[in-house]
């Protein structure tokens, strides 16, 4: 097999075993409240969420921002989804991740497997523009939903206020129309004792 071949198979490799990502279910659930979410919808909306936001960014490249949210979730495959309220799976977390995304990411060529890490560790180092746009559209898109529904996952796991308002700290810091919409989203949900 010469080497072009070779690094196709690679590539199918690592975008076959991307579909797993579809098995990877959520604490969010869809809008309607029927069902769980699972990571490739979540990724998904808030890439399109990218594209539809990208005026309140304009210092972020929106091709870059795109591929962070669809890739950032992928370590899931082998870390699971770690609930963002839940303190004890966050004790091991970063470990598993890393883990995970050395063995993701191993699979494509070694140029691609530098580039796809790169871009995991500044989506997780959140410090670029393009981080901090995503960390915000990561957050915005499961508490639209959430509402969208009533607060259903927030009651079921018993949420205080204060855990959103911790979770959601970076859409207070970004665009004031956003910050203004989380901040009615969580302030609704506690007048009405969805949040405690």
């Amino acid at each position: 097999m010469d080497e072009k071949t070779k690094r196709f198979r690679r590539q199918m490799d690592f975008l076959l075993e991307l579909d797993k990502v579809k098995l990877i279910g959520r604490q969010t659930y869809l809008a309607d409240g029927s069902r769980f979410e699972n990571d490739a919808e979540h990724s998904w909306h808030a890439a399109v969420m990218a594209v539809v936001l990208s005026e309140y960014f304009p210092k972020a490249d929106l091709a870059k921002t795109m591929a962070m949210m669809l890739l950032h979730d992928v370590v899931e495959i082998y870390a699971g989804d770690t609930y963002c309220y839940d303190t004890v799976g966050y004790q091991d977390k970063d470990a598993r991740e890393m883990a995970a995304a050395e063995k993701i990411y191993g699979l494509l060529p070694p140029d691609q497997r530098e580039e796809m890490m790169a871009l995991w560790q500044e989506f997780e180092a959140g410090q670029t523009e393009e981080a901090k746009f995503c960390a915000i559209l990561d957050r915005v898109q499961p508490t639209m939903l959430n509402h969208a529904q009533g607060g259903r996952s927030w009651v079921e796991h018993g949420i205080y206020k204060e855990q959103v308002e911790k979770r959601n700290a970076a859409t207070f810091q970004g665009p004031d129309v956003i910050a203004a919409y989380m901040r009615e989203i969580i302030d609704t949900a506690y007048e009405k004792g969805v949040l405690k």
